[in-house]
């Protein structure tokens, strides 16, 4: 762990609250560095209310807790992002094209749910993507404390967009023809089985393999067990917790594709909290603001200096996404536009 490692926590409350012009041009500033230089931030003023945090908290914990015949009635049939993984089902470094043959899959389990079709009755989308939900019978309110999270997740994201715009000197509502139907999904892990439970080890163990976020923007709602963990510049892995009602923020993949690389979709993984050989529970919700599927990605203006060179290919939303769920979630080596991250992977160390 380095000693000088820090993530930044930039208050957006100016975009908010109406702040003043010079005010959001400090944030914006301020996310233009964290941006370049760590691709996480914590970010406060944020104005989701106390209760959203502690009503997705109980989701997760409602959902969590069932026997785990209950929780695989609600799989998904491959190919749809929608539903509950089991622990041991995913291997999150294979989004990267890294595979290391001593380590098992990851030791987590998760439950997904996204924008849906009805959502966007403005525009025709392949409702294979944006797929309907699945909403577990045993709780009932899991569907309305998830979708109040949900409603305030987006509307911080779409301010995120205004914060980009601003920082990257782009017109205002540059990006709302990227995102105006945003695959959006929402992903709730749990690390990974009852607390106290002894772990059996078969393989490098390892809570969520090392990987970047695929989409645009994502933020995290976390508890505070340690367990997530940042790669810094020099290779070293640094244990991340968020100040107490900060959203842990980072960028994704199509952000450093738009960028060429000025703005980092930064290498994270979870070690799991395990203590004696015996699990600490840990819990997060990460929602994905990852943009329309039918958008072109390419490198935006200005973020290629003279004597650069662009580094990434035209590639719509939906091609880069499908690609990346086949490494993690298929299990098929991904090899597309991976060669960086996965060399810097292999060269880190634990």
């Amino acid at each position: 762990m380095s000693a000088a490692f820090h993530v930044p926590a930039i208050d957006i409350a100016p975009y908010i609250a109406g702040g003043t012009d010079a005010e959001r041009a400090q944030v914006a500033h301020q996310f233009d560095e964290a941006a370049r230089t760590v691709g996480f931030m914590q970010i406060l003023g944020h104005g989701i209310p106390l209760e959203a945090w502690a009503r997705l908290g109980r989701a997760s914990d409602r959902f969590f807790e069932l026997p785990l015949d209950v929780k695989k009635q609600y799989q998904a049939p491959a190919g749809v992002n929608r539903g509950y993984s089991p622990p041991k089902s995913e291997r999150l470094s294979l989004s990267l094209g890294v595979e290391k043959a001593e380590r098992m899959n990851d030791f987590f389990e998760a439950f997904n749910l996204g924008a849906t079709a009805a959502d966007y009755g403005h525009v025709e989308v392949d409702p294979a993507m944006y797929s309907e939900n699945i909403w577990p019978a045993e709780s009932e309110t899991f569907q309305e404390d998830v979708e109040l999270w949900m409603s305030h997740a987006t509307s911080v994201a779409k301010i995120m967009m205004q914060i980009f715009a601003d920082a990257l000197g782009l017109p205002a509502g540059y990006f709302d023809s990227y995102t105006d139907h945003s695959l959006d999904v929402l992903r709730m892990n749990n690390y990974a089985l009852p607390d106290g439970e002894r772990v059996e080890l078969d393989g490098d163990l390892i809570g969520m393999g090392e990987h970047t976020d695929f989409g645009i923007v994502t933020l995290l709602w976390a508890d505070d067990v340690k367990g997530l963990q940042v790669l810094d510049a020099d290779g070293g892995w640094n244990d991340v917790s968020p100040l107490p009602g900060a959203l842990l923020v980072n960028l994704g993949d199509l952000t450093a594709r738009w960028t060429n690389e000025r703005w980092k979709s930064t290498l994270h993984r979870v070690k799991p909290p395990v203590i004696g050989g015996r699990i600490k529970r840990r819990r997060s919700a990460a929602f994905f603001f990852d943009g329309n599927v039918d958008a072109v990605i390419t490198t935006l203006p200005g973020c290629v200096a003279e004597g650069e060179k662009e580094l990434y290919g035209p590639i719509t939303i939906g091609e880069h996404i499908e690609a990346k769920l086949r490494g993690s979630r298929g299990l098929v080596n991904n090899t597309s536009d991976t060669e960086r991250e996965a060399e810097r992977v292999l060269a880190s160390r634990s």
